[in-house]
């Protein structure tokens, strides 16, 4: 978000966007609530569906920053084909780096404010009040696809299905590697000096 932020660009996450629909009980959330809360990915077809639909919008005209998407290959080719039609650039893919403990920890640390979405972690940034938002009080939950036992599936998935993806992107020089070993701040702005020097 901080990255979108300092380009003003729109960030899209298809993590967000499940929730969205679960939240609201539509035919997609439905479709997706198994597989995220399982820890397994959503099938292409609704993925695409849902992404190719957002950036259709006019604020994604001037760029985007897609988070969470691509995860397999199938999308990766689908989302060339329709930055193609739309005579649109290649992506720019920065791929963190960082080792299966840490994302363990960052994972499960993971809370998140009922009421605003502010996002705290109960090991490296933790709120000022335990479970409760330092904005406004909200109280804070872990999502139910943060649950250790989920996480783990989630990493084999990734393993098996996202991560030929660094293979597919590096094999096309549009990829760039970030050691997100660090502190959040620290890996902003890592990215932010590589994404500046690709414009």
């Amino acid at each position: 978000m901080a990255v979108a932020a300092r380009f003003g660009l729109p960030h899209i996450s298809t993590g967000d966007m499940f929730r969205d629909h679960m939240s609201r009980n539509t035919p997609l959330g439905g479709q997706s609530r198994r597989f995220v809360q399982n820890g397994g990915l959503v099938p292409d077809d609704v993925v695409l569906g849902m992404v190719g639909e957002r950036i259709s919008h006019p604020d994604c005209r001037g760029g985007f920053v897609l988070d969470g998407f691509p995860r397999t290959q199938p999308q990766a080719e689908a989302l060339d084909e329709i930055l193609r039609e739309r005579s649109w650039v290649q992506p720019f893919v920065v791929h963190f780096v960082v080792d299966a403990d840490q994302l363990l920890r960052r994972l499960t640390g993971r809370r998140t404010c009922k009421v605003g979405g502010e996002i705290y972690n109960i090991y490296d940034c933790p709120p000022k009040v335990p479970g409760r938002c330092d904005r406004d009080g909200g109280e804070l939950f872990q999502r139910p696809d943060d649950r250790e036992e989920v996480i783990r599936q989630r990493l084999s998935a990734y393993q098996a299905q996202t991560w030929p993806l660094v293979d597919y992107y590096r094999g096309r020089g549009v990829l760039v590697d970030v050691d997100a070993m660090g502190p959040q701040a620290v890996v902003t702005e890592r990215v932010l000096q590589v994404l500046g020097r690709a414009r």
